[in-house]
């Protein structure tokens, strides 16, 4: 099977996560930090989801699957240790037409979730297809290694950058032009070097744009 890569907006959308262990718990995270309106369905809660529920951060319906759960729900996470109650979400949530992932079986999923790597709004996504989740891994933590916390720095100025120069009104090849410019600058290992006088200096050699940076 062949997936098409999307990143969708979770902002404000309910999504639903069954089972409360530690693999349920990794999940929540991930769809939290997207904005989603999380509900975790289960008996029992690991203590770091139990700490998220007493902060307001989720709602957690405390009893076992039912298909109800599911109503009103964007996206369904199927994360139990029981293939049977595994199986019943994933033809409960498919017969209401929901993004549907079963943890560590592609088979009754309708989307599968890459190994990710984030550097704030830098995201990284490795995929194998569902066939090798180790090798995903593998990549994800060598891609960790060659894109840390300055890649952070950089999409922010970056962002920033944009909007300034959009907001210029200039012609679109002629913006085209300075964000490639800059994009192929030394900007990102003066940043490395916390330089933060040289990374003002490029923005303004490369831009014409006065910034007072620090990083």
């Amino acid at each position: 099977m062949k997936y098409y890569p999307v990143n969708l907006d979770l902002n404000r959308r309910r999504c639903v996560v069954i089972g409360g262990g530690e693999v349920a718990e990794r999940k929540v995270a991930r769809l939290l930090e997207c904005g989603a309106r999380v509900t975790v369905v289960g008996k029992a809660l690991t203590p770091a989801l139990a700490e998220r529920k007493a902060a307001g951060q989720l709602e957690h319906v405390e009893k076992d699957y039912e298909a109800g759960v599911l109503n009103g729900a964007f996206l369904v996470i199927g994360a139990t240790d029981r293939d049977d109650v595994n199986g019943r979400i994933s033809e409960d949530a498919l017969a209401r037409g929901l993004l549907v992932n079963i943890v560590d079986d592609p088979d009754r999923c309708n989307f599968i979730l890459p190994s990710l790597v984030r550097q704030g709004d830098l995201s990284i996504a490795v995929s194998t297809g569902g066939k090798s989740p180790a090798l995903a891994k593998k990549l994800r933590k060598e891609l960790e290694r060659q894109y840390g916390p300055e890649y952070r720095t950089l999409i922010d100025i970056l962002g920033t950058l944009r909007r300034k120069i959009l907001a210029q009104g200039g012609q679109s090849a002629d913006n085209k032009a300075v964000f490639e410019n800059l994009v192929h600058s030394d900007l990102l290992q003066a940043i490395r070097k916390k330089d933060s006088g040289r990374v003002s200096a490029i923005i303004q050699e490369r831009t014409g744009i006065s910034m007072d940076v620090r990083v």
